[in-house]
């Protein structure tokens, strides 16, 4: 019985230990982040997600930092070899989480930031494309409010390049607002964003 209790201890104590390096990991990428320290967050979330083979967040990641990096116009000359490195950590993720929608709307948002790199060649291409992501993202979770949020900002965007009415669009905006506040992220880690781009949408619709 001693030998078994040391052998539960020894393993809960690694196991705390692995969760502990995990959990510092994040919170270190995250900063390095927020401090729009791209390549840094990019390299260590890739660190954590070669160590991570079962969890799909650092690969996540990898593939968020480099798409929102993409979307600057700072980052012009490089912005498609970050979509590369997004789509790789990407295809990563969907392995790890196949069906989820959290990794639908950020492939949606990589074929966006395509599309904003040369609209004319690649708009007609990649549109579809996004939301073909969107609508299957939704049919598995209706009330995600990324989901919901990310639909309806990419057709204001198409909406304003031929003027078409956006009234409906802005209600959905609206909702998702609403689903922003009933949303619980399964861990401290997992997708929250999206919140403050909806309100500022929200905004720009009453204007």
């Amino acid at each position: 019985m001693k030998t078994i209790i040391t052998a539960f201890a020894f393993f809960m104590c690694s196991w705390l230990s692995a969760q502990s390096q995990y959990e510092q990991g994040m919170e270190k990428a995250m900063g390095l982040w927020k401090e729009y320290k791209t390549e840094e967050a990019s390299s260590l979330f890739e660190r954590i997600a070669a160590a991570e083979k079962t969890n799909w967040l650092p690969n996540y990641y990898v593939g968020m930092v480099n798409v929102t990096a993409a979307f600057d116009p700072a980052n012009k000359d490089k912005a498609m070899a970050m979509l590369d490195k997004a789509q790789t950590a990407i295809d990563n993720a969907s392995v790890i989480s196949p069906n989820n929608p959290e990794i639908m709307v950020l492939q949606a948002m990589l074929y966006t930031a395509i599309i904003v790199q040369d609209p004319m060649t690649n708009g007609m291409k990649y549109s579809g494309k996004t939301m073909e992501q969107y609508y299957k993202a939704l049919a598995i979770a209706p009330e995600n409010p990324r989901v919901v949020f990310g639909k309806a900002e990419f057709e204001i965007g198409g909406a304003r390049w031929t003027g078409a009415d956006t009234q409906k669009l802005c209600k959905e905006v609206e909702r998702s607002i609403d689903l922003f506040a009933k949303f619980k992220p399964e861990t401290a880690f997992s997708p929250s964003w999206g919140l403050d781009r909806a309100k500022e949408t929200l905004q720009n619709c009453k204007k």
